[in-house]
């Protein structure tokens, strides 16, 4: 307090203080009133009204820049349309496995799967059938085929297969069981189970499915023809034997 006492008395320096300080000191409020100083008011001169805006018009000025950094379509002129590309379908295979004397392909001719896919039939007999089958890939299949005279060869992966033809004979040379094995294999659905074709390859196999039948309905409502199986001919052989006339 001695020291501003000092200060204050001092003519020189109450010179410096800037207009009305001392007539501000000795007012009631002027501990929680402090008046702006020259510089501050310089570095302010716009009223406070201006530096303040409400959130309203902070908003639409935002909104508005935005608008106008945003391309505009010209009023009245409207995009045409872009054409979407029709999704083609692929065709799918049905694979017959048949003789020459049935032309399937007419069977199918026209026809379509949904009303949208079509068909595609190639037509073959086991003897012109070869094929490679996998996990993941599916069933590729080799076709050697003569039509009017003219040697045809294809390779093509199924999505069907219909099987119109023996797959086992007891004649030399036909006994095609590894191409059911591989049509199997490659997880081809087919239009009559693949498993029964393999299961019908063995007449003694599916009669034996016969008497199963026969034991569970009776010979009444199922009869069936007495028959008796040899694993080999050697049974055979022995019962001549024994049935010989002494």
């Amino acid at each position: 307090m001695n020291f501003l006492r000092r200060r204050l008395s001092d003519s020189s320096f109450v010179a410096n203080l800037p207009n009305g300080y001392m007539a501000d000191l000795q007012r009631p409020d002027s501990s929680t009133s402090s008046p702006a100083s020259p510089a501050m008011e310089r570095r302010h001169p716009q009223p406070l009204a201006a530096s303040f805006s409400s959130p309203g018009s902070s908003l639409f000025s935002s909104f508005s820049s935005a608008v106008k950094q945003t391309p505009q379509t010209p009023v009245g002129v409207v995009e045409p349309p872009v054409p979407s590309t029709p999704v083609v379908q692929r065709p799918r295979i049905l694979l017959v496995i048949d003789d020459t004397h049935t032309d399937w392909s007419k069977y199918f001719q026209g026809k379509k799967l949904n009303g949208e896919i079509e068909i595609r039939v190639e037509q073959a007999e086991f003897s012109e059938l070869n094929l490679a089958a996998y996990v993941t890939g599916g069933c590729v299949v080799d076709m050697q085929v003569i039509r009017n005279g003219t040697k045809v060869v294809r390779s093509f992966k199924p999505d069907f297969i219909l099987v119109r033809q023996h797959a086992y004979s007891m004649a030399l040379g036909e006994d095609y069981r590894s191409l059911v094995i591989g049509l199997q294999y490659g997880g081809l659905p087919a239009v009559n189970s693949l498993y029964s074709v393999y299961n019908f390859c063995s007449k003694p196999w599916v009669f034996s499915q016969l008497i199963k039948i026969f034991h569970s309905l009776g010979p009444e409502k199922f009869p069936l023809v007495e028959q008796t199986f040899f694993a080999n001919h050697k049974p055979m052989a022995a019962r001549s034997v024994d049935a010989s006339p002494e």
